[in-house]
């Protein structure tokens, strides 16, 4: 048993029955809270990228980014920073749904903020194609508005609101280059009352092309009579975390870099949250870009000195912080039960666990969330642009949950007898990616392993032929994670006996997203009903 699945043993026993039917999740895969009042980062070890986080009286809020994955906008709740569940998706349904509706990987939500004011929650965030969006709610564990396009036009990005003290709004943002022609450079606009709609373009306030390119991810705040830019700058995996300061709100304004990776091994620690607790400690909550992995989020100590921030622990660059690995827990003034976001799914409930996503906006035609136990999936016709998987908007996905693990469904196909070819599986879903899946043919079912390489692109499958399956009957379907993203596929017939797969596959990212893993089921006829494949369980567990 690891230590992981020691602290899950240890809360469970000291829980009492009544309290065990409500236990909080606790991964077997990874737990950030070390028990022993410190704790381990990354505090999220799946792809939350671009993170913001605030507290609105004891409670923590946490969003990302997205993409072009349904539900978008997740919202993750925390007591203490570090142990965290979700609770929410502020974005239903990607708009405009029409182009939502097939799949647009890399398009969508980038970058969020979130904040509390005057007693509603705003999320607002920049679609490189659309412009800024906004929505809000009084409990963000509930619904959301409906999407209000506060600023129109091509390569807005990263947007942050800023209401102040002497009653002016304002919203900072970044520009994409691939869209507006222009990066590397920060602006502010000014915003109306109810932070609806812009009142003009908005202001260029800092350049970076000099210091500090590809500048970006804006998040605002005042202290101490001083406006303050926190914003990522030097790319995603190599960069750093500036901060930008100005008595006037559009400048000049001095620049300081308040962390970077230094001597550590967590490489461009940047974008993401400044967070204080109501003892009056300062926090940061960042990403790390880890490949496969996607963008993982570390927890950082922060401390003011001379009215800039220092993030991290100062080693080697007076003023400037290296991030850390362990450290002792937030003071909130009490302790809360370890939990982390779910990853396994029994399928008996009759919604779909928030931890699942699609590749596009999804229909009611595409599941029954719990069906006898089952998350059962109606196979659907594939796009007529159908080249390979990445192509099917019915792909439900969830993030890699840790560094090493093994996923395990077990699952059946009941194949419509009118249609021949229906197929179901499980994949490891990245730019290259590798499945095993079944397939319906003339009176019985086959059992084949397909890889991809450069699927965004000019990628086709590389099919094998595994073995024949009785019709109807479960098999057991796996994948173990290593280090590295290395990937090795199994199946059994009986739960017991594993049978290795195909050669060892190493993960690779989506377009600004790591790997997931996926479930499906598809066809390539229309037809007026369809088969479908039955998954009774998925679950997370420790490499054995």
């Amino acid at each position: 048993m690891n230590k992981f699945s020691i602290l899950s043993l240890a809360f469970v026993l000291s829980s009492g029955s009544a309290v065990f039917a409500q236990r909080p999740y606790v991964s077997s895969v990874w737990v950030a809270d070390l028990g022993n009042g410190q704790y381990q980062n990354p505090i999220l070890h799946a792809d939350y990228s671009d993170p913001d986080a605030i507290r609105v009286g004891d409670d923590f809020y946490m969003t990302a980014s997205s993409f072009n994955h349904a539900p978008g906008l997740p919202v993750l709740h925390s007591k203490d920073l570090v142990n965290w569940k979700i609770v929410s998706h502020a974005l239903p349904r990607q708009i405009p749904e029409d182009v939502f509706n097939t799949v647009q990987h890399g398009n969508g939500v980038w970058a969020p903020s979130i904040r509390y004011h005057e007693g509603e929650f705003y999320i607002y965030w920049g679609d490189p194609d659309f412009g800024i969006y906004m929505v809000k709610t009084k409990d963000p564990a509930k619904d959301w508005s409906e999407p209000v396009l506060v600023f129109e036009g091509k390569g807005l990005i990263d947007p942050c609101p800023f209401w102040d003290e002497d009653g002016n709004n304002y919203l900072s943002f970044a520009y994409a280059g691939s869209r507006a022609g222009l990066k590397s450079v920060v602006a502010i606009a000014r915003l109306n009352a109810t932070g609806s709609k812009v009142l003009d373009r908005g202001v260029i306030v800092y350049d970076g092309h000099e210091d500090d390119p590809t500048i970006e991810g804006t998040k605002m705040h005042k202290h101490n009579d001083y406006y303050y830019l926190f914003a990522p700058a030097g790319g995603v995996a190599t960069g750093w975390q500036l901060v930008l300061r100005s008595k006037n709100i559009y400048g000049p304004y001095e620049r300081h870099v308040a962390m970077h990776q230094g001597s550590a091994a967590t490489n461009g620690p940047h974008q993401g949250a400044w967070i204080d607790t109501q003892t009056g400690e300062d926090w940061f909550i960042h990403f790390q870009d880890k490949d496969a992995y996607g963008r993982i989020v570390h927890l950082q100590p922060m401390k003011w000195v001379n009215d800039w921030p220092v993030i991290g622990i100062e080693k080697d660059v007076k003023g400037t912080g290296e991030p850390v690995l362990t450290y002792k827990k937030p003071n909130v003034g009490k302790t809360y039960p370890i939990e982390t976001p779910a990853e396994s799914d029994e399928f008996d409930t009759p919604l779909l666990g928030k931890q699942w996503q699609w590749q596009a906006n999804p229909d009611g035609t595409w599941l029954m969330p719990s069906k006898h136990g089952h998350l059962t999936l109606y196979t659907q016709q594939v796009p007529e642009t159908y080249k390979n998987l990445l192509d099917i908007p019915n792909v439900l996905t969830q993030k890699f949950p840790a560094e090493e693990f093994m996923a395990t469904t077990k699952m059946r196909l009941i194949g419509n007898e009118k249609v021949e070819n229906e197929r179901a599986g499980f994949a490891v879903v990245g730019e290259d990616y590798s499945q095993l899946y079944i397939k319906q043919g003339k009176g019985k079912q086959t059992l084949h392993y397909a890889s991809c390489k450069k699927g965004l692109t000019t990628g086709t499958e590389t099919v094998t032929d595994i073995t024949d399956l009785r019709e109807g009957d479960y098999i057991y379907l796996r994948v173990k994670v290593n280090k590295g993203a290395i990937c090795q596929w199994y199946y059994s017939l009986d739960g017991k006996k594993y049978i290795a797969v195909g050669e060892a596959f190493t993960a690779q990212p989506g377009k600004w997203i790591g790997a997931t893993l996926g479930l499906y089921a598809i066809r390539d006829n229309k037809i007026n009903d369809s088969g479908y494949a039955e998954f009774d369980w998925f679950r997370v567990e420790p490499l054995k």
